[in-house]
């Protein structure tokens, strides 16, 4: 069974889209499998950027089927409005699948987002508001509402009324806000996004398993990344949902024994959006400069990245989590200009030195970067195509990553480009 997972690393944004459009061509289909629309990715074709957020990236390829597995939350809204987007670029999604088992994200979710977060205050954890959290909290309460219900309008009114009951006894006592009126909301949605949504609508799961059965290649994406994940990530600065590689059988429903690939996604530095800790964090013109030279600000939000360099302990952690097979190390291009470039190595957590991620927050928020320093390359990558033409000083810098992280790095992407990668292990 040619299964592979792509998996985001470090805290999101890797560039995860870019390597799932490079192999994309091996693929028969591309399975998104958890997260929702508050995970952004823009591929650059052509010249062309597409901003996506919840279609997997494999539907720029006419021979893939994309598909939204069961482990999603979908608002149908925004997932049509980004259909529309691609259409109007010449982009066919008439191939697209999204699970019937998907839990729908709708209205009440988004104000209760919005408003939970600025209850929070200084505690806030930076979500995007786009409703996310409480769509899985609904799941997990068993009160949720999924995409298959909109099939049968009957039971979708019925589950509505429920679900809109109490969502605004909670806005009305709680918040001193107004509720939203269940009727009006099953009109629009059964009016407006059923018939559009309607034929996309599949048995995922049977689908995929027809793919893998078949021996053709299926890719699985995730949404955010390994230290965004709810259970291994910095909780509760986190996401939902679990990101890491095991999230991908839940998220799609296949077994453990389908995959055979699994590719770790990391910047040559590393990025962080929102509260949490961040030991590498640089609060200087350094970081001020990856963070203009790398354009790191959100796809979805437009905020700013905090940005700093690599973290080894931390991906030691992520090839753990994820059962890493190989590494690819996006934006190296980025580091083109500095005299010197640095890798943590270990954390100095009160006078000890720490060589793995501690599991208790409060150490982890203590730690102290210890770092290795080499020396800058200051030759523009953007025009190199393979492992020869790189400059030394780049070489010995991937070379120690992937001596230190323990498995190897197959891709380094050289600018945003389609082809602008290398080859780096054989």
């Amino acid at each position: 069974m040619p299964a592979t997972i792509v998996v985001g690393t470090q805290w999101g944004d890797e560039g995860k889209g870019k390597f799932t459009d490079l192999i994309a061509k091996e693929m028969s289909a591309v399975v998104r499998y958890q997260g929702g629309h508050n995970a952004g990715h823009t591929l650059v074709v052509d010249g062309e950027s597409f901003a996506l957020q919840l279609v997997p990236s494999g539907v720029l390829y006419d021979h893939i089927t994309p598909i939204i597995g069961n482990g999603v939350v979908v608002d149908p809204v925004v997932l049509l409005a980004e259909m529309d987007m691609l259409a109007s670029k010449g982009v066919d999604c008439s191939r697209l699948k999204v699970s019937g088992n998907a839990h729908m994200i709708l209205p009440y979710h988004q104000e209760l987002d919005r408003l939970i977060e600025r209850h929070l205050g200084k505690n806030k954890l930076g979500t995007t508001k786009r409703g996310i959290g409480p769509t899985y909290a609904d799941k997990a309460s068993r009160v949720g509402i999924r995409l298959q219900d909109l099939l049968d309008p009957t039971i979708f009114r019925e589950k509505l009324r429920v679900a809109v009951a109490e969502k605004n006894l909670v806005l009305a006592k709680v918040y001193n806000r107004l509720g939203f009126d269940a009727d009006e909301l099953a009109d629009r949605y059964l009016d407006d996004v059923l018939p559009r949504i309607a034929p996309h609508i599949a048995d995922t799961v049977s689908l995929v398993h027809e793919f893998l059965e078949a021996g053709n290649h299926v890719l699985f994406e995730g949404a955010q990344a390994t230290f965004l994940d709810i259970d291994h990530g910095t909780y509760p600065y986190v996401t939902s949902s679990n990101p890491v590689a095991g999230g991908a059988c839940v998220g799609a429903g296949v077994g453990p024994r389908a995959i055979d690939r699994v590719v770790g996604i990391a910047k040559a530095y590393v990025t962080r959006v929102g509260a949490g800790p961040f030991p590498t964090e640089l609060h200087d013109e350094i970081g001020d400069r990856i963070c203009e030279i790398g354009h790191e600000f959100g796809t979805n939000t437009g905020r700013r990245r905090r940005c700093g360099w690599f973290d080894i302990p931390m991906m030691r952690q992520a090839v753990r989590l994820n059962s890493l097979s190989e590494l690819a190390i996006t934006k190296l291009d980025v580091l083109d200009t500095f005299d010197t470039v640095k890798a943590c190595v270990a954390y100095d957590i009160d006078g000890r030195r720490v060589e793995h991620l501690p599991y208790h927050q409060s150490d982890f928020h203590a730690a102290t970067p210890v770092y290795e320093e080499f020396a800058g390359w200051g030759t523009d990558l953007s025009a190199v195509t393979e492992r020869a033409g790189l400059p030394a000083a780049a070489d010995a810098y991937l070379a120690f990553l992937e001596r230190e992280v323990g498995v190897p790095i197959s891709l380094v992407g050289t600018g945003p480009g389609r082809e602008q990668f290398v080859h780096f292990t054989a």
